[in-house]
């Protein structure tokens, strides 16, 4: 017996422990009870497929900047035709008998067919009466038409198809919703139906490489600016009917007396009939009266604000305040017919409110200003805050700050220019210095490095 209790004893200290670790088993989770096998490793990350998407408001997209009164609102912008990511699906191709005999591998295919048209060197730019966005592109070698309710919804006219292009430049409509498109190549303009159906070609016999257009829709003359011939052609916007020239041609690009071109790019007129010229080479504006007489003219040489380098394209607002783009410094300013400065915007890059080599400009009867860029090609939209609708704003800000407690109806309706620039309402913004909340813009000029 006692023999045998030694024996009895290790058979109960075995089987004890063998519970002992049964009951582990089941308590401790999987990776200790795997002791030392090693944690299964993630698969590996494709960095291709991380996409990160970045959100911000584009209603603090505004110049000036708070508190001051906003008077220009980036709205938003187009790129060209929707792309459908399903066109870049990969398709694995399966490898046959043939293929491993041949010792080659699968690869994926993707699907190409019918892709859309981007925008890619973008030029002039106009709006049609029913707030359809035109953009004149070389690279694609057609003319975009942008739905502003729809951006999905992208009608073009293209080489080829409607029309035979060469080099287009600019653009221009009339009342009637007419289009007017300058080829540089072609050395002609060529005019289009509000069915976008081709219907005539004119000025071959005088222009030489054309560029800016703009239509007094009053008056129904037509004014090309003509940069290879350094002056503006003035054509019956009717009969096409060459009726005069402005300017004069500068002999070696060196001449600057008032009234002398040196590549003249842009052309815009404004209701008195009254029309601006981009005198891009000499870096001014030269302003003339309805009879080609000069007036006056604005702009010098620099890398200052108020200076200007390479001129492109030109607009006039319903206030009288000249938008002039200026491409060496990717930015758009605004100037008084005196040639002040009173604000600018933009900058050079690539986020909304920028841009890259800008070049073409129109502001329509909503005051929305659409600028077009070349590098790469993109139409940005913007809403002008005018003089009117910055003083309500103004008055509203003021009556807030008297009565804090409840604004009356009549303040809360002034406010709704400002929602229409991308300023929500609910973002109340202290009342401003006096020499910041001016509604001139005139009187905004101090504020214009915003």
């Amino acid at each position: 017996m006692s023999k045998c209790r030694p024996d009895s004893l290790h058979r109960g200290k075995f089987v004890g422990a063998a519970v002992s670790l049964l009951a582990l088993a089941f308590v401790l989770p999987a990776p200790l009870r795997a002791g030392k096998k090693k944690a299964e490793t993630p698969p590996p990350v494709n960095l291709g497929e991380q996409r990160v998407k970045g959100y911000f408001n584009i209603a603090k997209i505004v110049w000036p900047n708070p508190p001051a009164i906003p008077r220009i609102a980036f709205q938003g912008l187009f790129t060209g035709e929707k792309i459908d990511p399903g066109l870049f699906t990969k398709k694995g191709h399966k490898q046959t008998w043939m293929d491993r005999l041949a010792g080659t591998e699968s690869t994926d295919e993707i699907k190409i067919d019918n892709l859309p048209f981007q925008l890619i060197r973008t030029y002039g730019v106009g709006v049609d009466s029913k707030g359809a966005i035109y953009a004149v592109d070389q690279g694609v070698g057609a003319v975009f038409i942008f739905d502003s309710d729809n951006k999905d919804h992208v009608e073009l006219i293209g080489h080829g198809r409607q029309a035979n292009f060469g080099l287009i430049v600019g653009l221009a409509l009339d009342d009637d919703d007419r289009l007017f498109v300058t080829d540089a190549n072609l050395h002609h303009v060529l005019e289009f139906n509000a069915k976008h159906v081709q219907e005539a070609a004119f000025g071959a016999e005088v222009l030489v490489r054309p560029g800016g257009v703009a239509i007094d829709r009053e008056n129904r003359f037509l004014y090309v600016a003509d940069t290879g011939n350094d002056v503006v052609d003035v054509f019956d916007a009717d009969s096409f009917k060459l009726l005069r020239q402005i300017g004069k041609p500068s002999r070696k690009h060196d001449q600057t007396d008032p009234g002398t071109f040196s590549l003249p790019e842009g052309v815009a007129v404004d209701r008195d009939g009254n029309v601006y010229v981009t005198d891009t080479f000499n870096n001014r504006v030269e302003i003339f009266d309805a009879d080609g007489e000069f007036i006056s003219t604005f702009g010098k040489n620099g890398d200052g604000l108020a200076d200007l380098e390479r001129p492109k394209g030109i607009a006039v607002d319903c206030d009288g305040h000249i938008w002039v783009v200026d491409a060496a410094q990717n930015r758009v300013k605004v100037f008084d017919k005196q040639g002040r400065l009173l604000i600018s915007c933009g900058g050079q890059g690539y986020y909304p409110g920028q841009f890259m080599g800008p070049w073409g400009i129109a502001i329509d009867q909503s005051n929305r200003v659409i600028v077009s860029e070349t590098f790469p090609g993109r139409v940005q939209v913007f809403r002008y805050v005018t003089d009117a609708e910055a003083a309500a704003e103004k008055a509203r800000q003021k009556g807030v700050e008297q009565k804090p407690a409840v604004a009356p109806a009549s303040s809360r309706q002034d406010s709704s220019a400002m929602k229409a620039a991308g300023v929500a309402p609910e973002q109340k913004q202290p009342a401003p210095e006096a020499s910041q909340a001016t509604p001139d813009l005139a009187a905004q000029k101090d504020s214009a490095a915003h």
